[in-house]
């Protein structure tokens, strides 16, 4: 039922950001609440049972369901950013895009040593971005627990390289 609700929402947009690529637009979810509550409430459901002790949202659409489900959870939400966005003591991992290169960060203090983190973001296509950012949970000696996404391009095959980091992968719609 959500797998429906989600992609008669999602809107399709030819060509972005490349020629080429057919873009999974979530904005249509965000309008409204009630398949938004929806999806807060099955994200829910997946992963209170994992007892989880930290969301970390992944730039930038990770965050506008992963603070939601942070606040769901009772549970802190931690930032990855793209280099240069968090103050402080931070640490960096680079990862390779479809369409070039990027560096990612986390604030060392963010994350205790054996805390169990749930990687939140919106999509989950060839799994670069996710893994990149379970390289740094790993780095704080921290143990991801689970990836959650809306949704999942399946034909990416990113779930084979998030599985080395977590078998509990989430995706509410897939493609």
């Amino acid at each position: 039922m959500i797998a429906q609700l989600i992609d008669d929402k999602i809107r399709d947009v030819p060509n972005f950001p490349s020629e080429g690529i057919v873009f999974k637009d979530i904005t249509p979810l965000l309008h409204d609440v009630v398949v938004r509550q929806l999806i807060l409430n099955s994200f829910v459901e997946h992963i209170k049972p994992l007892e989880v002790d930290v969301l970390v949202g992944i730039e930038s659409r990770g965050f506008l369901f992963g603070m939601l489900l942070a606040n769901a959870l009772k549970i802190p939400f931690v930032p990855i950013r793209k280099k240069g966005k968090l103050p402080g003591d931070v640490i960096s991992q680079s990862y390779n895009l479809e369409y070039g290169s990027d560096v990612l960060e986390i604030q060392r203090e963010s994350i205790a040593k054996g805390q169990r983190v749930l990687l939140h973001d919106d999509l989950l296509a060839t799994g670069g971005t996710a893994v990149a950012s379970a390289q740094l949970i790993n780095t704080l000696e921290a143990e991801v627990v689970a990836f959650a996404f809306v949704v999942e391009l399946q034909f990416l095959n990113g779930k084979q390289l998030l599985n080395q980091y977590s078998k509990q992968i989430i995706s509410l719609v897939s493609y």
